[in-house]
């Protein structure tokens, strides 16, 4: 069974820098597709940032230039550096999986990730 384990994130300042992992189990495979999404309190869920195959990775707009995404491609891992973080960004932040394009969505359980004075 596949599992996805997110880890980091918490309490920080604005301005300040965080980190969130994501380890995946259950599989010897690659995945095609690991990235981030964020939902926050009232709010759909929205794209963070996704590497897909080698290393295409795509950005949503409200994060460029500020989160940097990255793969262990060896250890089907995931990472985003956060930094000059704002109390927007404040939202449990989900790990997400594919083996292909098309293929079944995976998911980890969420961390959460406060952006406050």
């Amino acid at each position: 069974q596949v599992q996805l384990v997110e880890s980091g994130g918490g309490l920080v300042q604005p301005g300040g820098s965080l980190s969130v992992s994501c380890a995946a189990s259950g599989t010897m495979s690659s995945f095609y597709i690991m990235g981030w999404y964020r939902q926050a309190p009232g709010k759909e869920r929205e794209l963070v940032a996704t590497i897909t195959g080698p290393a295409s990775t795509t950005y949503a707009d409200f994060v460029k230039g500020r989160f940097t995404a990255s793969r262990d491609y060896a250890k089907n891992t995931v990472f985003l550096q956060m930094n000059s973080l704002k109390p927007e960004d404040t939202a449990v932040y989900y790990c997400h999986a594919r083996f292909s394009r098309l293929g079944n969505a995976y998911w980890g359980q969420g961390t959460q990730v406060t952006v406050s004075s």
